[in-house]
């Protein structure tokens, strides 16, 4: 196969390869393979192996959650279009600074220092919430019919995110600012 690029004829090869732990008992999955030059890449499956089209010269990074990059530049090849490879990835173990956790002597104590926060956005959040309150929801999505073809549309919808979330990690819920807004709404609730 030849391809045009930039004026310049190069081969195409099916790139294949499996990713392996650093002392190769076991495989990895999930492991980002990017070709920074095309913008374009995969990832590895669940048995580590991944494939991907690439040309003469192309560099390729491999990189992973907890795993230390590599990069690889696809050689000059003879053979017929495909070239495989078996990757060892090396862990990137990273170490946090201790933190100190000074808790509330109480319960009470602890909500009373939370509910004397104000949050910076209040006012936006509150307009955000009456919002989406639940009369209003109900009454703006009361007209709205659910056929088969919206039944169809939401469970693609349901599948594609289950893939796309199938490696990533959840979210971090201490971080999100909507979840503490939540969290302070039910602690006032809950102090009436």
């Amino acid at each position: 196969m030849q391809a045009q690029d930039d004026g310049m004829s190069s081969t195409i090869i099916q790139f294949t390869g499996v990713i392996f732990t650093q002392d190769s008992t076991s495989v990895v999955p999930g492991v980002h393979i990017y070709l920074p030059k095309n913008g374009r890449g995969t990832t590895s499956n669940p048995y580590g192996f991944f494939s991907l089209p690439v040309r003469e010269g192309d560099s390729i990074i491999f990189s992973g959650v907890g795993l230390k990059k590599r990069s690889f530049i696809i050689p000059k090849h003879e053979e017929e279009f495909s070239l495989k490879l078996l990757l060892t990835m090396e862990e990137d173990i990273t170490f946090l600074d201790e933190v100190e956790v000074f808790p509330y002597p109480s319960e009470a104590m602890f909500k009373e220092a939370v509910l004397s926060l104000e949050l910076p956005y209040q006012k936006e959040f509150d307009n955000m919430n009456g919002w989406l309150a639940q009369e209003y929801m109900r009454k703006a999505y009361s007209g709205l019919s659910s056929g088969g073809s919206g039944n169809y549309d939401y469970q693609m919808y349901q599948q594609q995110r289950a893939i796309a979330d199938k490696y990533n990690r959840p979210a971090n819920n201490l971080l999100n600012p909507f979840a503490w807004a939540r969290a302070i709404r039910d602690l006032k609730r809950d102090s009436k």
